[in-house]
């Protein structure tokens, strides 16, 4: 089984793309859906987010403008965040492609915001940066509920360069062209995957889960 690893930085269009992955019929994984069920309510992250960060989390429900307060620009509070959340990312992760496997679905897509920042992509097979011009990034950003130039500038701050991600990547889908060209981007791609051996799943992400557990 091929695993495609999915990024781009915000408001490029990454989402989007996923989507058009699916209706091709390709599973995706979605780590942003993956952390909002973890931290909604009943969720797994809860107990830990409000023992490490008291007051977030208000009749069972997390208060995310303060969560975002706390670890905002806080980088060692961020940190303790993402040692509680990635865990457990990890573990449905490896739940998905379980699943995948036994299916037999010979391509997956892991929709990962952060893929090379977190060293992810040395665990996928290929992987495709989702790429627009910045003043369209920046009009699709400044668009959305509650965004404010300062929040868009802290998320950049996060995420690593548009031009470095499209240095890393092994396929690069243009959102800037329209969905049609986009779409064509995403056939090509998987047309590509038939080429591919999948090298990564199990034995390459297992290992990795064993590493961190010794580390």
């Amino acid at each position: 089984m091929i695993l495609l690893g999915l990024t781009g930085s915000i408001g490029m269009g990454k989402s989007e793309t996923a989507n058009m992955f699916r209706r091709e019929g390709v599973p995706v994984y979605d780590s942003d859906a993956e952390v909002h069920k973890l931290q909604a309510p009943g969720g797994r992250a809860l107990p830990q987010i409000e023992a490490t960060f008291p007051g977030v989390v208000i009749d069972g429900v997390l208060d995310r403008a303060a969560l975002g307060q706390r670890v905002f620009g806080q980088l060692p509070e961020l940190r303790k965040l993402e040692a509680i959340i990635y865990p457990m990312m990890g573990k449905a992760q490896r739940d998905f492609l379980r699943q995948a496997t036994q299916r037999g679905d010979p391509v997956v897509v892991l929709d990962v915001p952060l893929l090379f920042e977190t060293g992810g992509d040395k665990y996928v097979d290929a992987s495709v940066v989702v790429s627009a011009p910045k003043d369209l990034q920046r009009k699709r950003v400044l668009a959305r509920p509650d965004m404010t130039m300062e929040k868009f500038a802290g998320v950049l701050s996060q995420q690593m360069p548009d031009g470095e991600k499209r240095k890393r990547a092994d396929y690069i889908v243009h959102s800037g062209l329209g969905k049609a060209f986009a779409l064509q981007q995403v056939r090509a791609i998987l047309q590509q995957m038939k080429n591919y051996d999948g090298s990564v799943w199990p034995t390459k992400v297992l290992r990795r889960r064993a590493r961190k557990r010794v580390g």
